[in-house]
Formats: structure tokens, C-alpha cells, sequence
């Protein structure tokens, strides 16, 4: 339906999905369905980024591990193209870098510690690991808050995990980049010493894209110059929200309501 409303067309216009594509509504298996086959009927295919739920999906499917009482993965599981669907998913990145147009797109964001460049190179270390390396290891050892300070020094599954965690689980972090796990509610919920990621100076004037953060329901609070440079899109459509899609052009928004 806001395919619909923002009058999509294959043909001209190219739709980027900010992760979690599964488990945040009633119908995760033709979610993935409809996004795979974007890239399948010609023109503009679909660019995804895995979120948190995504990489869950993933690591349930490839240990075989028992679905959490609220996943809704056991539709995909049943599915006649599981497999298909979990390979492509699988090699889907954690970043999406449109270096000319000076924007990018991660589904909790980009901590201010790393630079554009420097985010895209950990993104890509992640995804070799996933689709060439020993991905089910990498499932296995996936889960976890430590480290929860990143440093070039980290190395093995420390550093990968590391990585994912910024890419698709932050939301208040330290000056030092230090992460919180426990907090998800808005902004006035901030623990001691910790601030929303975005709010802190970036090493460059990159445009950022995110998602995960359906407490702000799309707004970051910045005011002043940089207020456009962090664009929230989540705007809660699980829990009876809006679906919001981002003119990354016009900067324009549109919302769908559930």
C-alpha cells in the first residue's frame, strides 16, 4: 500500500530497505518473497541491509535451532523456497554506500568513532564472512554484548560481533563509543552518561539512514545545521505506527498508517 502511494515503478525508481524485513509484522515469508523478487523482473532491483531480526532468522535456520515464541518463522521454515530465501538474505550487507551522493544506509546506524569509509570496510568483513567464510560458526557466536567497545585491535569473531552489534543493534553509546544494550525506549531514557549515537560530531557530512529505532517514531530531536544529515525511518509500524518511506532526492517523507 505505500508502494502504492508513492506511486512506485520498477522501471525508474530504486527502493532501499532498511532491515528487518522479518518478524515485525504477521506476514515475514511474503515480505521476503516480494523484496527477492524486485531483482528479479528487471530495472531497479531492491537494495537490502540486514537487521538484528534478520541475522536471528539466519542463525535459526542455519544451526537449526528452535524458533523464540514470538518469532514468525515458521512459515518461512515450511516454505518450498526457505532455502532460496535464506541464501539470498544471507548475502545481503550491513551497509549501503552511495559514495557520489554522500549517503549511506545501516539499520541501526553508523557510531561516530568510525568514519564512512572506515564503516564500509568492517560492513564488507561481515559479509565475506557470510557469504564466503564459515557463516554457521559465525551464527553460533553471533549473539552477545561484549565486546562493547570497538577497538582495530579486536580480532577473530570479538571484532565481527563487535561489528554487527554497531551495525544493527545501537542506539546510546558513550563519547568513547561504548555501547548500551538494555535501553530501547526514546531519548529522555538515556543511561548516565550515554547518548543517542547521532548525536555526537562525525569524522565526515555523510547522509545516514537507520531504522531499529521505532521508539523515535522517525525523529531524532537534532536541531541546527545537521538536524537532515540522520534520517530515522522506523516509525513504528509493529507496534501500530506508520510505515514511512525516504525520497532520498527530495528528502521528502511518506507514511503509510497501519
Amino acid at each position: 500500500r505505500l508502494l502504492d502511494q508513492i506511486s512506485f515503478d520498477q522501471n525508474r525508481d530504486e527502493l532501499w530497505f532498511a532491515g528487518d524485513l522479518v518478524n515485525r509484522g504477521p506476514d515475514s515469508l511474503d515480505c521476503l518473497r516480494l523484496i527477492k523478487s524486485l531483482g528479479n523482473q528487471g530495472g531497479h532491483p531492491a537494495k537490502v541491509i540486514l537487521g538484528n531480526h534478520d541475522l536471528h532468522l539466519l542463525a535459526t535456520y542455519y544451526l537449526k535451532r528452535q524458533p523464540k515464541r514470538k518469532d514468525t518463522f515458521a512459515e518461512i521454515f515450511a516454505a518450498d523456497d526457505c532455502h532460496e530465501l535464506m541464501t539470498w538474505l544471507r548475502h545481503q550487507p550491513l551497509m549501503i554506500w552511495d559514495k557520489e551522493q554522500k549517503l549511506a544506509m545501516s539499520h541501526a546506524g553508523i557510531p561516530h568513532i568510525w568514519s564512512t569509509e572506515q564503516a564500509y570496510r568492517y560492513n564488507q568483513e561481515v559479509s565475506n564472512e557470510l557469504c564466503r567464510g564459515d557463516y554457521e560458526a559465525f551464527f553460533d557466536l553471533m549473539y552477545g554484548n561484549e565486546p562493547a567497545l570497538w577497538s582495530e585491535h579486536h580480532t577473530g569473531m570479538m571484532r565481527l560481533r563487535a561489528i554487527t552489534n554497531y551495525f544493527t543493534r545501537m542506539r546510546f553509546v558513550k563519547q568513547n563509543g561504548a555501547l548500551d544494550f538494555a535501553v530501547k525506549e526514546t531519548l529522555d531514557d538515556a543511561p548516565d552518561n550515554y547518548v543517542p549515537w547521532f548525536s555526537l560530531p562525525r569524522p565526515d557530512n555523510t547522509m545516514l539512514i537507520f531504522g531499529h529505532w521505532a521508539a523515535l517514531s522517525g525523529n531524532t530531536g537534532l536541531t541546527g545545521a545537521n538536524k537532515d544529515q540522520f534520517q530515522a525511518i522506523d516509525t513504528g509500524c509493529v507496534w501500530g505506527g506508520s510505515l514511512t518511506a525516504l525520497n532520498i532526492d527530495t528528502k521528502e517523507r511518506f507514511a503509510y498508517e497501519a
